[in-house]
């Protein structure tokens, strides 16, 4: 089959362009996450109460007074380097902490008014830059998607059969897994991360794992590869994103431990304004479980496929050992997070471990390590 340049050389020119545009939004995102102002707690309320009916203030503070004693454990457990997961049930994970980007005043002033009149507590300016990091990468990842479209359609097959096409894939899943949770949760503070990531992956995609458009090598040309590798996809950017959480959550539990020990938070200040590190745990963990799930059905997938292929479900070939490393140690991650005896932070370590023999699974075992699963393409 005969290769279409012209939609391959449109590919490429789109993701070079979607590279720039996440290049911009995350300076945009970088300024919303360390360019803002620190706000105090008083006059974070004044200006609650100034914008808002004297009934309205009266709810507030009934809201504050409730939420106090369900915050005062949270903060307790950070004292203790990060506070025992059991924690998690005393706090509000769905309330405003996770909706309006504050665990300040802000969120406990506005317990019953929702994502608008939070958001004009913590400061309609500073909204500014990440409502336009925002847009920034949903347009970036609609020109990311066009590129991945165009390189199929110039070659007539799923593009994901090669290091290239999975890294540009698993990249955009992971950016579509971003923007569709900001549907449920404003977790706009995790988009200097995120956005950051996906760049680093484009640059890796089109240089270090660059692969021409080609037809796929006779053991890929199988209906399995339309079932096997999107859900690896799938499950890879749902643990990206997760792992991005888990990152931001030890670095505001080091905040909250400093400042419940009296002490300044220094570099670590920016993070008041985020969610409590208990919070930002909660939905990690939420992305984690789905993303176990998907992994466990791309383990079984792969499995089927090698009998269809090879004759046996199982040959101890180093991707299929690391596929179930990687099963293995995410299995560990809920098992820990779900009997809840861990600390915080152990939890966190735990998530972005797994995430790391991900990447080693991608990188290290599909470039040096012979086998089977020799499809990098490189």
């Amino acid at each position: 089959m005969e290769v279409n340049v012209t939609l391959a050389s449109w590919s490429m020119l789109l993701i070079y362009s979607a590279g720039a545009v996440y290049a911009l939004a995350f300076i945009v995102y970088a300024f919303d996450l360390f360019g803002g102002k620190k706000k105090r707690a008083g006059k974070a309320a004044d200006s609650a109460d100034s914008g808002a009916s004297s009934g309205a203030v009266a709810d507030a503070a009934k809201g504050a007074k409730r939420t106090s004693r369900t915050r005062t454990s949270a903060d307790a457990g950070a004292a203790d380097d990060g506070g025992a997961v059991g924690t998690l049930v005393q706090e509000n994970l769905d309330g405003p902490a996770d909706r309006v980007y504050s665990n300040r005043t802000a969120d406990e002033a506005n317990e019953k008014g929702g994502r608008g009149d939070a958001s004009a507590v913590d400061g309609g300016k500073r909204r500014v830059f990440a409502n336009v990091g925002t847009s920034l990468t949903v347009l970036a990842l609609l020109l990311h998607i066009a590129s991945i479209v165009t390189r199929g359609m110039s070659v007539m097959r799923a593009p994901w059969g090669n290091m290239m096409e999975y890294a540009l894939l698993a990249s955009a899943v992971a950016g579509a897994v971003y923007v569709v949770t900001l549907r449920y949760k404003d977790v706009r503070y995790l988009g200097t991360f995120v956005t950051g990531f996906l760049l680093v992956s484009i640059g890796l995609a089109t240089t270090v794992f660059y692969t021409p458009a080609a037809p796929l090598v006779p053991a890929l040309q199988s209906y399995w590869i339309l079932i096997h590798v999107p859900i690896a996809i799938l499950s890879t950017g749902l643990l990206t994103v997760s792992a991005a959480l888990a990152t931001v959550q030890l670095l505001q539990g080091a905040r909250e431990k400093r400042v419940a020990a009296g002490r300044d938070a220094g570099r670590l200040s920016f993070l008041e304004r985020m969610p409590r590190a208990a919070s930002i745990e909660a939905v990690s963990y939420r992305l984690a479980a789905v993303g176990f799930i998907t992994w466990t059905f791309t383990l079984i997938a792969g499995a089927i496929w090698a009998e269809v292929a090879w004759g046996r479900y199982w040959g101890w070939d180093a991707k299929e050992i690391w596929t179930f490393v990687i099963w293995v140690v995410y299995a560990a991650y809920l098992h820990s997070r779900a009997t809840r005896g861990l600390r915080l932070t152990t939890i966190a370590w735990l998530n972005l471990i797994g995430f790391i023999t991900i990447i080693f699974n991608f990188t290290i075992v599909n470039v040096y390590f012979n086998g089977l699963h020799s499809y990098s393409g490189l």
